[in-house]
């Protein structure tokens, strides 16, 4: 389902909505978070997460009038999966803030170095903020957005049950892991029948 804003609630309804709901958003959204070592999380989302973040930056904000609306929706809606691809908020988080400083410094490229690997299939690597550049030559940014596409063989492996890994390959940030099956049951979700 396309968001748009007649799909979307009034902040009245959103209000009442929120305090009904909020507990399966934040289960939906732990769920579908992923941490890879101890440094970078990512988010994979859904067009129930995104409706759910655009609703609360229409709260947040308090944005009731149509063109605030739009706004939110051009920012946020790129970030629904399409059924042949997974996209990600992908988070690189550091407690103190010198050591973030310096790492953000040491992990150039490492949103280009992320990688998916389906059981049996080449990896995938994220084709990374395709929005605007997040880095600089003297750091990366501590949040990139990050897609992974697959081919139908994939898709198709992913739906059987195939097992995922969800992979960094750079030189300063060396990390693999099996995605949860829970996990992975609900990103195969996203994608459509191949």
């Amino acid at each position: 389902m396309t968001i748009t804003r007649d799909s979307l609630m009034t902040l009245e309804a959103y209000s009442k909505y929120r305090k009904e709901n909020k507990p399966q958003i934040i289960a939906h959204r732990k769920l579908r978070s992923v941490h890879l070592g101890e440094h970078i999380t990512l988010q994979f989302e859904s067009e129930t997460s995104i409706r759910y973040q655009i609703q609360e930056m229409l709260r947040i904000e308090k944005i009731f009038e149509e063109e605030g609306i739009e706004q939110e929706i051009e920012a946020y809606a790129p970030l629904v999966p399409d059924g042949g691809n997974w996209k990600a908020t992908m988070m690189i988080e550091y407690p103190d803030v010198n050591e973030r400083k310096r790492e953000l410094a040491r992990l150039i490229g490492v949103e280009d170095r992320l990688f998916v690997e389906v059981e049996g299939h080449d990896r995938v690597y994220a084709i990374a903020d395709e929005d605007l550049d997040r880095e600089n030559d003297e750091k990366t940014s501590a949040v990139h957005f990050v897609r992974f596409e697959f081919t139908p063989a994939m898709r198709a492996a992913i739906q059987a049950g195939a097992s995922v890994r969800l992979g960094c390959d750079h030189t300063h940030y060396p990390a693999h892991m099996d995605i949860p099956a829970d996990t992975l049951a609900s990103l195969a979700g996203d994608l459509a029948p191949a």
